[in-house]
């Protein structure tokens, strides 16, 4: 199951499980569009891709709640 990070790790832009705009590398780095697009669609972090990450339903949140912890370092 994803992670489903709450953040953008580059600029920190609130990214909710339920909502698109959301781009994850394999190893779930996790960025908004704008910073994907500005990345050229290619993780720093490992150099992998970056691509669509799914939504989560919000009635299923509670039963499998996404990640509070944020990356963005700021």
């Amino acid at each position: 199951m994803l992670e489903m990070r709450p953040d953008c790790e580059r600029c920190g832009t609130d990214l909710p499980a339920e909502a698109s705009g959301a781009f994850i590398c394999s190893f779930e780095c996790t960025y908004c569009a704008d910073c994907a697009d500005a990345l050229d669609d290619l993780c720093p972090n490992c150099g992998g891709e970056l691509m669509d990450r799914p939504t989560r339903a919000k009635d299923l949140q509670e039963k499998y709640p996404p990640s509070t912890t944020r990356k963005f370092k700021g």
